[in-house]
């Protein structure tokens, strides 16, 4: 008999945005290459709150569950809970582990993990917690949002210029309100933009070719990918931030750099299965991350896809080595 595999997802709303429609996409495909792959395949919307979905997961004695849970009842703040509900249960999931996955979800406390481990990050301040700030005043932020992936939020007024701490936590408190989710503030770098995906493998983890975001936005408008950029296909954000392999012979040392840190970056987190790291790099050439993706988007058209395909690396292989390492190979 062929082992079962269950793919969890957040469930979603029908008349959801695309950023939570994507979350389908994702379990729909997987779940076409796992049955390609030879497993028995189940998707099932995570549902805490009945007791008979803790049963039925417990009756299918499934091999792994294929975690793409992005949030638990609407919320980013929760998305570890499905990790720690499957650890509840004993059952083994793909991706990050709940303690990872927390770490990761709250971009402030990932920014202090990394600065204790010596990973460079942009400067930050975080409302309430101004004793930690070091920012550099009078300065340029972009306010983001603590918890939520995809860009929430985020468009061309997010970067700000703040003259004092003052006006930069009035500034973030003002977007919090406004946009009904906690925010921090984070130093806007200026400079070029990369994605480094990283994928678990038999020998360990394997740094997929790196992609830089390349900005063609006119004179003034911020160098940012924001939700329009992400999401909205009709304009001009999105077509003008291309993703590209592509590099110069003089690229070579920085992109060395990043390698080093997107594996150090694994390693201090503890990650598994599959990640990607987010850079800032400045007009001097310094390195920021600016956060870490535990279980990052995989849909047909992500940049971690487009970084595996370059690879090699089919879609199917790609969602069964995430497969084996949860499952120890098996």
């Amino acid at each position: 008999m062929p082992e079962t595999v269950v793919v969890i997802h957040n469930p979603v709303d029908p008349r959801a945005a695309a950023d939570e429609q994507d979350v389908l996409t994702q379990a729909s495909q997987v779940a076409r290459a796992l049955e390609e792959s030879g497993f028995r395949v189940r998707i099932m919307p995570f549902d805490h709150r009945v007791e008979a979905y803790a049963q039925e997961l417990k009756h299918l004695k499934p091999l792994c569950a294929f975690n793409l849970v992005e949030s638990v009842d609407g919320d980013g703040r929760l998305i570890h809970w499905a990790c720690s509900y499957l650890d509840h249960l004993k059952i083994p999931y793909t991706g990050a582990g709940a303690d990872a996955m927390f770490l990761t979800s709250n971009k402030v406390l990932a920014k202090k993990w990394m600065r204790c481990s010596g990973i460079p990050t942009p400067a930050w301040l975080m409302p309430g917690d101004r004793g930690r700030c070091a920012c550099p005043f009078p300065g340029e932020y972009i306010v983001k949002a603590l918890w939520e992936e995809a860009s929430i939020g985020m468009d061309e007024t997010s970067v700000v210029t703040a003259l004092s701490m003052d006006e930069l936590e009035a500034l973030v408190n003002t977007r919090a309100g406004r946009m009904g989710h906690e925010c921090f503030a984070e130093r806007f770098i200026d400079g070029r933009e990369f994605n480094l995906s990283v994928l678990a493998g038999v020998q360990g983890p394997q740094i997929l070719p790196p992609a830089e975001i390349r900005f063609d936005l006119p004179a003034g408008k911020k160098k940012i990918v924001d939700y329009r950029a992400k999401w909205d296909e009709k304009s001009p954000e999105y077509q003008a931030t291309n993703r590209s392999f592509d590099f110069e012979p003089g690229d070579a040392t920085l992109l060395e750099g990043l390698k080093s840190l997107a594996l150090e970056c694994w390693q201090i987190f503890e990650l598994k299965g599959y990640a990607r790291v987010d850079f800032r790099v400045d007009d001097e050439g310094n390195p920021f991350v600016l956060e870490i993706n535990a279980n990052p988007c995989i849909s047909p058209d992500s940049g971690f896809v487009a970084a595996a395909e370059r690879a090699g690396i089919s879609f199917r292989e790609l969602v069964t080595r995430i497969v084996a390492d949860a499952t120890g190979g098996r």
